[in-house]
């Protein structure tokens, strides 16, 4: 059960038992589990979407997204700010992993934060299903798992590092009942983050980092949400 605790207490905010130290190996083991501390969050949202139905779409969007927000200590949007800054910068990969390090944020990360949270709210609005929601956050991260596992890391002495080489097939076999309610959802989550890595592991000279694997969950639920309303306006 450890390696379950890490991973909520690493990708949540919700209360976990004291874990103390953890060693590198522990929080690959406990990537195995990132499927379920998604639908943890999942539960939350889908909560949240039944008790608030009677509310304005607009309403609705905007709370979910908080509670998502919330349910995640904004980890994955931190992550995405920082991405955005380093990787729409000018510069060599170098310099890019520069920025990266830098805690300061600038035009990139507010212009493409503002965008994803306002695209995010506008889907939420539009296709806020409780059964979508309950499994898209576990669709993601499981997904995270494949360019964790094909791609090396950046900065080898960063939390990605620590966290890569991520235990896919048990993640897979949790996220298999999510990924069978919801297929076309999922391929285009796995197709999103896959390019998305690839795109930014050549911007940062063939590795990723902790900052991108929030940049890829942040993205990969706006590509899950932005593939289930297409889908379901097609239908």
């Amino acid at each position: 059960m450890r390696s379950f605790w890490l991973a909520v207490g690493f990708l949540t905010t919700f209360p976990t038992p004291p874990l103390g130290p953890v060693r590198p190996e522990e929080m690959r083991a406990a990537s195995a589990f990132y499927p379920a501390a998604g639908y943890l969050i999942g539960a939350g949202l889908a909560l949240l979407a039944w008790l608030t139905a009677a509310l304005p779409a607009g309403l609705q969007g905007a709370l979910l997204l908080a509670a998502w927000l919330a349910f995640t200590g904004m980890l994955h949007l931190d992550g995405l700010l920082d991405a955005a800054d380093a990787l729409l910068a000018p510069k060599p990969p170098a310099e890019r992993l520069r920025v990266l390090a830098d805690v300061h944020l600038g035009s990139f990360a507010f212009g493409v934060g503002f965008a994803v949270l306002l695209l995010k709210w506008q889907l939420l609005a539009a296709y806020a299903t409780p059964w979508l929601l309950l499994c898209l956050p576990a669709i993601v991260r499981f997904a995270l798992l494949l360019p964790m596992n094909l791609f090396p890391a950046a900065k080898p002495e960063g939390l990605g590092a620590r966290s890569r080489e991520g235990r896919v097939l048990p993640a897979f076999l949790l996220a298999l009942p999510a990924i069978l309610a919801f297929p076309w959802v999922a391929l285009g989550v796995v197709l999103a983050v896959l390019l998305l890595a690839r795109w930014a592991a050549a911007r940062l000279g063939g590795g990723l980092t902790g900052d991108v694997y929030g940049m890829l969950v942040e993205l990969g639920e706006v590509a899950g949400l932005l593939v289930y309303g297409l889908w379901t306006d097609l239908l």
